[in-house]
């Protein structure tokens, strides 16, 4: 699902009276697979406990989460399986847009100028922090209930705002390059599946390889020409990004957090987490307290 893998082209349900799609996701899941579709994309988590995969980024998902995603960059925002059947599932606002949604006479005005470019910038997919996803996150999830007029300059009002922020994080590497090609696509769903599935069990290539119906050998160059790491490499960005989401709930013990991600102890978690996110899961723990205080002290 990461750089090199091809993600399946979605065609937007957008009707023909209007000029953007707009639309709630609740349910057990996102119902999505690893994609791309023409149109730029904001996405608000107001709940959801997964992760989301931009480009080449896997990063936690949390309530609050906002992103807008440029036109043609493949991604999927992914939910794990409950423990209990009446664990909590999905909501989130998923809003889909082209550059000339308000017309191209309007997006060529000179008073466009900083959205225009600020849909250049969204190529890698953008991370909307501090005191704009405050200020923005309420406005995106009314937009499902306005209509008409009200309902266009509002999402134009929206991206004005952003437009004007300091706070955005790009997302994707500056030289990630998307292959939209749709070849082996059944195989790689097959692969992720199973990773998904027993990510908090031991997983081995062969196990895999088995999944993808092809010799150990094949398997490796297969999976490393397609995502541009190493079975142990994904793993373990994927293990440590379901840490992450975790570490947030300081209930939690960081040991009993280690096995649950896959970890067979804990001196290899804190090695691995240190090599991916350049701290101890303890600092990113008290990194994620001061945040949260900060984000409550606005």
């Amino acid at each position: 699902m990461l750089s090199g893998v091809n993600p399946v082209f979605e065609k937007t349900p957008q009707r023909e009276s209007e000029s953007f799609h707009c639309e709630v996701i609740r349910g057990s899941s996102y119902n999505a697979t690893w994609h791309f579709h023409p149109e730029l994309q904001i996405t608000l988590v107001l709940e959801s406990h997964g992760y989301r995969l931009v480009g080449d980024k896997i990063s936690p998902l949390k309530s609050g989460d906002l992103v807008l995603l440029g036109g043609n960059l493949p991604h999927v925002w992914h939910q794990d399986a409950p423990k209990k059947s009446s664990g909590p599932g999905v909501h989130a606002i998923v809003v889909r847009f082209r550059e000339t949604f308000a017309g191209k006479d309007l997006l060529d005005s000179p008073e466009m100028t900083v959205v225009r470019k600020l849909f250049q910038r969204a190529a890698r997919g953008l991370e909307i922090t501090g005191r704009t996803r405050t200020a923005i996150a309420g406005r995106v999830e009314k937009l499902p209930q306005l209509s008409g007029l009200a309902r266009l300059g509002e999402l134009l009002g929206i991206l004005d705002f952003i437009a004007h922020s300091p706070d955005l994080k790009p997302i994707a590497s500056a030289g990630f390059v998307p292959n939209l090609s749709t070849d082996d696509q059944d195989r790689m769903q097959r692969i992720t599946g199973y990773i998904n599935t027993h990510l908090t069990e031991p997983i081995g290539r062969s196990e895999v390889a088995r999944e993808a119906h092809l010799s150990a050998g094949a398997f490796s160059r297969f999976f490393k020409l397609r995502t541009g790491k190493s079975l142990p490499e994904y793993l373990n960005e994927l293990r440590v990004s379901r840490a992450c989401r975790l570490l947030a709930d300081e209930r939690r013990k960081i040991t009993d957090i280690a096995l649950e991600c896959g970890f067979c102890n804990l001196a290899n978690f804190n090695r691995r987490f240190r090599s991916i996110t350049r701290m101890a899961p303890s600092d990113y723990r008290l990194q994620l307290r001061r945040s949260s205080d900060s984000m409550y002290a606005l």
